[in-house]
């Protein structure tokens, strides 16, 4: 059975568009607020995420620290904490799940070999009987680590757009209109200039991964994937 899978441009309508909307159009004295545009605001990608780890079942912690980012955004906006606050706190989530990666490397279960060898996808059966035959695990094992070092640099990559970017376009004093303007402005910028870029990065990991595979094993790309 298929396993169910979240609907990116509901993700992308609940977390981007509609916050954002709401942020930059809607937080005037004239229609909710400073305040009430953030809460309304931050209220979808909280409900979207709270049903998708109910719908779905997948309490990761990826997911949870999503949830806390944008309930630590509401807390700043909130509290009129400085605004250096919400650069660090852009940040610190995606610079947390980097070191979590990161240290992956050093266990037994790195994060790259657990996403990439899915034996519902992969022919792993066959995949590791060639990579013996060919005496390749050990170099196989060393393109995992290599994986799991550029999969950690997306989150770094992430980490440090996250904060520039914050620095650069959320100015003003937390708790306004205009701090809700250019937290809007942030959160649909965002996502063209560091979430597609690091989903780029990871198709080539997934790639590069892929072209080992079919070189250590001299398997055919037919035979490396179950048919669907």
């Amino acid at each position: 059975m298929a396993e169910k899978k979240s609907n990116p441009l509901s993700e992308i309508v609940f977390n981007v568009i509609v916050p954002s909307v709401i942020l930059m159009k809607f937080s005037g004295e004239a229609q909710l607020g400073a305040v009430g545009g953030l809460l309304v605001a931050l209220a979808f990608p909280v409900a979207f995420g709270g049903y998708e780890l109910v719908r779905y079942k997948k309490y990761n912690f990826i997911a949870l620290l999503g949830i806390v980012s944008v309930l630590l955004t509401g807390g700043i906006g909130l509290l009129e904490l400085d605004t250096k606050w919400l650069a660090i706190k852009e940040a610190l989530i995606p610079g947390l799940i980097g070191i979590v990666v990161f240290g992956s490397t050093f266990t037994k279960f790195p994060v790259v070999r657990k996403l990439v060898l899915n034996d519902s996808v992969l022919n792993l059966g066959l995949i590791n009987e060639r990579l013996k035959e060919n005496n390749n695990q050990h170099l196989f094992d060393r393109c995992l680590t290599q994986s799991n070092y550029m999969f950690a640099s997306t989150f770094l990559f992430s980490s440090i757009m996250n904060y520039i970017l914050a620095t650069v376009i959320v100015t003003s004093k937390s708790g306004t209109e205009a701090f809700n303007e250019e937290l809007g402005r942030l959160t649909l910028l965002s996502y063209p200039m560091i979430a597609i870029p690091s989903m780029v990065m990871m198709m080539g990991i997934f790639y590069f991964v892929w072209r080992q595979i079919r070189r250590m094993t001299q398997l055919e790309t037919a035979q490396i994937f179950k048919a669907q």
